[in-house]
């Protein structure tokens, strides 16, 4: 796992894809600290680590991210991380659209094509 904290190639993103899930990469996203965390097994390794981190699991949100894919097919908003009532997340997805937005552009900050 590592914590992205500066923009990597897309290239590398795939690679990660293939040598584990073949075509997604998991990634959890501080909307806050606009870091994520990618190329876990599972989404609450990749929010346990940024936690470590120092990241507050408010601001965590996880998602799948399909590097072969762009636009709207670039970002899944997938995890079971995501459900939180006490949030108003009532489901696996990210349904706050701002946050979504934030999240979207915090992976095309730290994915470059």
């Amino acid at each position: 796992m590592n914590i992205l904290r500066d923009p990597i190639n897309i290239v590398e993103m795939r690679k990660m894809a293939v040598s584990k899930f073949g075509l997604m990469v998991k990634a959890v996203v501080d909307v806050e600290k606009e870091i994520m965390a990618v190329y876990g097994d599972l989404h609450a390794d990749e929010e346990k680590l940024l936690i470590e981190d120092g990241s507050e699991q408010h601001n965590l949100w996880g998602i799948n991210i399909y590097p072969e894919e762009s636009g709207d097919n670039l970002v899944e908003f997938d995890s079971m991380i995501n459900i939180r009532p006490v949030m108003d997340n009532m489901t696996r997805s990210v349904e706050n659209p701002v946050t979504r937005e934030k999240i979207i552009k915090i992976v095309k900050k730290l994915i470059k094509k």
